[in-house]
């Protein structure tokens, strides 16, 4: 089958892992095309050449980088015509327009495209982008969620044809592995990877532990506007000296860093326009054998399964009964990190992901 992917997402590095992973699979002949680049809110990602064994990577041009909703590609026909695909994977959400733009070329080539979503709320959109994903929910022959909270909201919208859930990337758990040694430290470790803003819930986190007996320290990597004010609650809470801040840490050392917590937390509170969508941090810090705690919005609860400890989210008190129990019992620690790698395992490798993917493939070309 000839695959034919169009993927901003696809620039990361780390990310290529699953082509490598669906370019290995049978039969699959896979051309992924990406920009030269995306600008995103903060910074500009550019391409990553890391992961490129077995599959064709194309850099297109694209009109609009940077624009989430309205980019496209003006020179996407070509390829279109180069590869004469049999499946189009459309990595990108059902409302924007290149979104529509592969969706269409795919009809008028008998292509069979098939597109992603993340979005997990119930959102009405004006024109046009209303009109795009009206048509793109009207011809896709299958859609793949992202979360099952995207799958309620597909079928709410009017789609009826077939969808799977999937995470869009999973993780490399050679990368992402357990230390070599078992934890000596006296200090309870705690963790935060992520986006400082208020729906992360990072100052209910602050909170929970200041009241917290014992030794601890809590390590937070993330840039956001709310990086000053995360700063002076934890400093007016008498636990600045136990909170440090690190705006960027790169890629690769990440498991190294995540290997010396005893346990990561993830207190995302659902808003109006926001609820958290998956939690990469959680299984990363599953991968390489970190207890996890994450509070019950949106996919969280799902995502860790029975392998961490999930709380209401916004409850200050049930997230410090959550950090008190893993504090000070070793071994319920041990345990949700074994249990957290072997889900890792089962569903979360990019292999895993690359596989699922797969079956969508061959569901297409029945």
């Amino acid at each position: 089958m000839r695959v034919l992917m169009i993927s901003k997402a696809c620039l990361v590095g780390s990310y290529q892992r699953k082509l490598e992973e669906l370019a290995r699979l049978p039969d699959v002949t896979l051309t992924v095309v990406v920009p030269p680049y995306w600008r995103d809110e903060h910074s500009v990602i550019h391409l990553e050449r890391v992961h490129t064994r077995g599959y064709e990577l194309v850099v297109e041009p694209m009109v609009f980088n940077g624009h989430f909703h309205v980019h496209f590609y003006p020179r996407l026909a070509r390829q279109f015509r180069r590869v004469r695909p049999d499946i189009v994977h459309i990595d990108e959400e059902p409302y924007n327009l290149a979104t529509a733009q592969a969706m269409w070329l795919a009809r008028r080539t008998g292509a069979r495209p098939l597109f992603f979503t993340w979005q997990n709320l119930l959102r009405r959109y004006p024109p046009p982008f209303r009109w795009i994903e009206r048509y793109t929910l009207r011809h896709a022959a299958f859609a793949i969620a992202g979360n099952a909270d995207a799958v309620a909201v597909l079928r709410a919208k009017g789609y009826s044809g077939p969808v799977r859930v999937i995470p869009q990337f999973g993780v490399d758990p050679e990368l992402f592995s357990p230390g070599e040694e078992e934890s000596t430290r006296e200090t309870f470790t705690v963790g935060y990877v992520g986006r400082l803003v208020a729906e992360k819930g990072v100052d209910d986190l602050i909170r929970a532990l200041a009241g917290l007996s014992g030794s601890w320290r809590l390590w937070i990597v993330g840039s956001g506007p709310l990086r000053q004010t995360l700063e002076a609650e934890a400093r007016a809470l008498g636990a600045g000296e136990r909170v440090s801040f690190e705006e960027r840490v790169p890629s690769t050392e990440i498991p190294a860093h995540l290997q010396q917590l005893d346990v990561l937390v993830l207190p995302s509170r659902t808003r109006p326009n926001w609820k958290e969508q998956f939690g990469r941090a959680l299984v990363e810090a599953m991968s390489c054998g970190v207890a996890v705690v994450g509070s019950d919005s949106g996919e969280i609860p799902r995502v860790i399964g029975e392998a961490g400890l999930v709380f209401p989210e916004g409850d200050v008190e049930a997230l410090r009964g959550c950090l008190a129990r893993l504090m000070n019992d070793p071994s319920l620690r041990a345990e949700l990190a074994r249990r957290g790698r072997a889900r890792v395992l089962a569903h979360y490798t990019q292999a895993q992901v690359a596989a699922q993917t797969y079956a969508v493939y061959q569901e297409l070309t029945l």
